[in-house]
């Protein structure tokens, strides 16, 4: 028998396993496991692209006949499902392990306690809960999506100390330096979407993908809200829209020759319900997202956008990235009107953690509950 010791570090490398298949794996959830015998580790697996393989199969694979009497330590619950791969709990069954520890149980109703009856059933000795919270901080995009039907939002800006995304001409080329670019970047790889508004596509004609050395194929899904399809085909965005997928969600009324000429360069142009001012109305938009599977979006849209989400209390997480600098009333505000009467009445968030980079700082807060 493992002692708590080892069982704690053998689940943290489960853990950091799980970490690389974010914005990876969509619908799936991002999963790590490890096997270990004899003392040591002696298979690895994480989810793979689209999320299959499954961790757990790919850690068996790799330990072969040493699974054999062996802990397998894992991030979620086993399936116990077969879809477009066989149930997780039969492999291990089959493998012969003695014994299962498991982060966290999986939400998903097809699974939902099953795969540790099916484990507990077969005589192999399962304990959950090691490693839970930080099981469930991983995919809680996953979790939003299976318990409430929408993704996971994190809500990105680049501000100055005075909260402007950009200048009166609407110049917001460059307010943060390299470090924190680079540190969008690597938020980019590891979300499902990116979602902006048509605002930014006209003002800053952005590629919205991922250009980190060695992560650009982790680009995310781009989504463009533009409610009468202001998108010009000759946006970057849209050029480019073969190689990278691009959804622009619209309304019904948006007009049918500016969605031709977009469906004719390869976007995928989808239509959500209204708000009040015809915009795509943001329960709309997230509902949409969770039936096609999506389950962590980061928003680097404007202030109206960013408001919607707010004033809709769809944003879950924040990533603010405050440059040393000031640019005055005249700027564009990250944020826009949301209609408060008293400041106790605005969004709040804490569990507030802060990075400095390079001269910015960037601050990461969740939605209090």
């Amino acid at each position: 028998m493992a002692s708590a010791t080892d069982d704690a570090a053998n689940m943290a490398a489960a853990l950091a396993l799980a970490r690389r298949g974010l914005g990876n794996t969509w619908p799936n959830p991002s999963v790590g496991c490890v096997i270990v015998g004899d003392g040591r580790i002696v298979g690895r697996g994480w989810t793979g692209a689209g999320g299959r393989p499954h961790a757990e199969t790919e850690a068996l694979d790799r330990a072969g006949p040493a699974a054999r009497k062996a802990t397998a330590l894992v991030t979620l619950e086993p399936c116990d499902h077969h879809g477009q791969t066989p149930p997780c709990s039969e492999a291990l069954v089959a493998a012969g392990v003695d014994r299962v520890v498991v982060a966290v149980e999986d939400p998903d109703p097809r699974v939902a306690g099953r795969g540790i009856d099916r484990l507990r059933a077969a005589g192999i000795d399962v304990d959950v809960g090691l490693g839970a919270d930080e099981a469930k901080d991983i995919n809680a995009g996953f979790f939003q999506r299976v318990l409430h039907g929408r993704p996971l939002f994190t809500l990105k800006a680049a501000v100055t100390l005075d909260g402007r995304i950009a200048a009166a001409s609407k110049a917001s080329r460059w307010i943060t330096g390299p470090a924190a670019r680079e540190e969008a970047h690597r938020l980019r790889a590891m979300h499902d979407a990116v979602l902006v508004g048509s605002e930014t596509v006209l003002a800053d004609d952005p590629a919205l993908t991922c250009r980190l050395p060695g992560l650009t194929d982790r680009s995310p899904v781009r989504v463009v809200l533009d409610g009468k399809l202001r998108t010009p085909p000759t946006a970057t965005l849209v050029a480019d829209a073969a190689h990278h997928p691009t959804w622009v969600m619209t309304t019904g009324s948006a007009p049918a020759t500016a969605r031709q000429a977009l469906t004719d360069r390869g976007v995928e142009v989808i239509d959500v319900e209204a708000d009040a001012e015809g915009r795509p109305a943001a329960p709309a938009v997230a509902a949409v997202l969770g039936d096609r599977g999506i389950t962590r979006v980061l928003v680097e849209g404007g202030g109206t956008v960013a408001a919607s989400l707010l004033a809709a209390g769809l944003v879950d997480r924040v990533a603010w990235f405050v440059a040393p600098r000031f640019l005055g009333g005249d700027g564009w505000p990250a944020i826009g009107p949301l209609g408060l009467s008293t400041p106790n009445e605005g969004p709040a968030f804490g569990d507030a953690r802060m990075r400095a980079l390079d001269g910015d700082t960037l601050i990461l807060l969740r939605r209090s509950e």
